[in-house]
């Protein structure tokens, strides 16, 4: 198939967008934070997978998306969400079950979407957004729209046949996708190493006939080489990428409570990756790098937490849907 795509070459960026890199790290952070802390006051009204910890992921690979390009994900959506654009506030909402949410309070945290930014949707199916990822860029392909679509998955996904079905699909037509795996070494309480036999992940995916990246999930550098180089090579007419990046979640799997008490993850494994934090690891960087960033710094810690404040306001005084309109939005 010949490509439709231009020739696109693409360099890391970087000092000149480190603090905005720095700025959306931080904002995904504090905005969990913040809904773990609002749990407890049973305003929130749904379930929370949250992506504290692997916050460098999506905004690694969001910094080379244009709006036009479509992103899909999966039960732990909040940050692969806010680095596609997602509006706060209307998130916020949608936690609350408000009418003012982003899916008018029907869905909750794991059905968001904001397709104003090209935030197609998330949904809390394992493997569910994969084939409507690939079956969109098959549409981009046939209407020649020139738009990459990106599906987020986690290392559990991996063993869902329709991964495994999309892919072969993807590969056999050369689409534009890009294929997400954020392996965070565990599929709720199971250790990878429990679940499939002692193999790459990545070699398997190389299996289907695509192109494959691996790197460390913790590091936005790294995240941003690897997005830059898929990016390219899909826009160059290459087919579909696969991308595996190693992380891990601080808190449990479902809900806003640490759980390292549970003795399911090793003795230390928490702490050993909290000393590898993707955000301190940039904050560090740009003040090796600048020592006159340290206002600046504070200056985006307060503007985070006044964006956060006028998020939960805007939710709390929203109204609640309508019963009126509690069939709206069903197909029969």
């Amino acid at each position: 198939m010949a490509s439709q795509y231009k020739i696109h070459h693409l360099k890391v960026k970087r000092e000149v967008e480190l603090l905005d890199v720095y700025y959306q790290l931080l904002r995904i952070r504090r905005v969990e934070e913040a809904i773990s802390k609002k749990y407890s006051e049973w305003e929130i009204r749904c379930p929370v997978h949250l992506s504290i910890g692997q916050e460098a992921i999506p905004v690694g690979i969001s910094m080379y998306l244009s709006k036009k390009d479509h992103v899909y994900s999966n039960h732990r959506s909040h940050g692969h969400y806010f680095a596609k654009g997602g509006d706060l506030k209307r998130m916020i909402a949608e936690l609350y079950g408000k009418e003012t949410g982003c899916c008018g309070g029907r869905g909750g945290s794991m059905h968001l979407i904001d397709l104003s930014v090209g935030f197609m949707g998330s949904t809390p199916i394992v493997g569910g957004t994969v084939p409507l990822a690939v079956g969109d860029a098959w549409s981009s392909v046939l209407k020649k729209e020139n738009r990459i679509s990106v599906v987020y998955f986690g290392d559990g996904c991996f063993e869902e046949g329709v991964l495994h079905e999309s892919m072969n699909f993807a590969a056999l037509h050369k689409l534009p996708v890009i294929f997400v795996c954020e392996n965070n070494g565990y599929s709720v309480y199971t250790k990878l190493i429990d679940r499939q036999p002692n193999r790459k992940i990545i070699d398997i995916a190389k299996a289907h006939g695509m192109q494959t990246y691996s790197a460390d999930g913790n590091d936005v550098f790294d995240i941003m080489q690897v997005a830059c180089n898929a990016i390219g090579n899909v826009k160059n007419g290459n087919g579909p990428q696969f991308l595996e990046f190693e992380t891990y979640r601080w808190l449990e799997h479902c809900g806003p409570n640490d759980d390292d008490h549970l003795n399911y993850r090793p003795q230390g494994e928490l702490l050993n990756w909290k000393d590898k934090c993707p955000i301190e690891k940039l904050k560090n960087h740009i003040l090796e790098k600048s020592l006159n960033c340290t206002v600046q710094l504070q200056l985006i810690e307060d503007k985070i937490t006044a964006e956060i404040l006028e998020a939960f306001e805007f939710a709390e005084n929203s109204n609640s849907p309508d019963i009126e309109q509690l069939d709206k939005y069903i197909y029969v």
